[in-house]
C-alpha cells in the first residue's frame, strides 16, 4: 500500500489518496471509515471500473483478491456532495458504480482511464475530472460540517455543547451531518476513536490507550470495539478475524 499525493487545489476536498495492492492469498480487511471514497479497479490486461464506496458504519471481511491496479481516493467526511454530486447519507454501507451517480461522465472517464498504464497519470486524470464539478464557492452548512467534523474527530466531544458552540440546534447539527457525512455525530465519533485505537495498538497498555482516546476505561473500548469490528481489540491484534464473507454483487 502506497501513499501517493492529490494535486494542491483537491487537498482540502481529499483525505488521502493510496495505490493499494490486494493480495490474493490474505482476506480483504475493510475498516469502518467515515470517509466516502472513489476507487478505480484494473483487472490483468482488461479494461478497468470506477466504483463510489460509501461511510462504512462497521468493518467488513471478505476473501482475498488480486487486481492488476487498484487506486483509492479518499474524500474527506462531508464533502461527497460537493466533490460526486450526492450525499454521502446515500452511500451509507453501499458501494456503487461511478455511472450510477455521474452516468455517460463516467463512462466517458472509465474509457480515458483505461488508455493510461501509470498510477501518476491515472490519478491526475480522475483529479481532472473531480475538479470540474467542485462548486464555486464554500456555502455556510461545508464550513459548519468541517468545523463539527474536526471537533468530533479530536474532541470526542458531546453532541449538545458541540452545536451550542457552533450556535446551531442540537437537531440542525444532527440532520446535517447524518446528511452529508452520512453517520450521526455519536457514530462518527465512535468510528474515529476505534481507527485511533487501532492505529495506536501495541503502542501502549490497553488501559492506557482507552484513556487516551477517551473511553471511560478499558471495558468500554473494548465494547465499542468489538460493535464496530467484530472482534476484540486483542483479538484483532494477533491477527484473529471474523469469518470471510463474499462481496456483495
Amino acid at each position: 500500500m502506497d501513499a501517493l499525493i492529490p494535486m494542491p487545489a483537491l487537498r482540502s476536498w481529499i483525505a488521502d489518496v493510496t495505490l493499494l495492492r490486494p493480495d490474493s492469498a490474505l482476506p480483504l480487511v475493510h475498516l469502518p471509515d467515515a470517509a466516502t471514497s472513489l476507487v478505480y479497479r484494473r483487472v490483468g490486461t482488461g479494461g478497468g471500473d470506477l466504483r463510489v464506496i460509501g461511510p462504512r458504519s462497521r468493518a467488513a471481511y471478505h476473501p482475498g483478491k488480486e487486481l492488476a491496479m487498484c487506486i483509492r481516493v479518499r474524500l474527506r467526511p462531508g464533502a461527497a456532495r460537493s466533490v460526486l454530486g450526492v450525499p454521502a447519507g446515500e452511500l451509507r454501507d453501499e458501494a456503487v458504480a461511478l455511472t450510477e451517480v455521474w452516468g455517460d461522465r463516467a463512462t466517458r472517464l472509465e474509457t480515458r482511464l483505461d488508455e493510461l498504464a501509470a498510477p501518476g497519470p491515472i490519478l491526475r486524470c480522475i483529479e481532472n475530472a473531480l475538479l470540474k464539478g467542485l462548486p464555486n464557492s464554500t456555502e455556510p452548512r461545508d464550513r459548519l460540517l468541517r468545523e463539527a467534523v474536526a471537533s468530533l474527530s479530536t474532541g470526542y466531544g458531546r453532541v449538545g455543547a458541540l452545536a451550542r458552540r457552533l450556535s446551531v440546534s442540537e437537531r440542525h447539527l444532527r440532520d446535517v451531518f447524518t446528511h452529508q457525512v452520512g453517520l450521526s455525530p455519536k457514530r462518527f465519533a465512535r468510528i474515529q476513536r476505534v481507527r485511533t485505537v487501532l492505529a495506536e495498538a501495541g503502542a501502549a497498555p490497553w488501559a492506557q490507550l482507552a484513556s487516551d482516546t477517551g473511553y471511560y476505561d478499558q471495558s468500554h473500548m473494548a465494547a465499542d470495539f468489538h460493535l464496530l469490528m467484530g472482534a476484540s481489540p486483542a483479538a484483532f491484534h494477533a491477527g484473529r478475524i471474523p469469518a470471510t464473507t463474499p462481496c456483495a454483487t
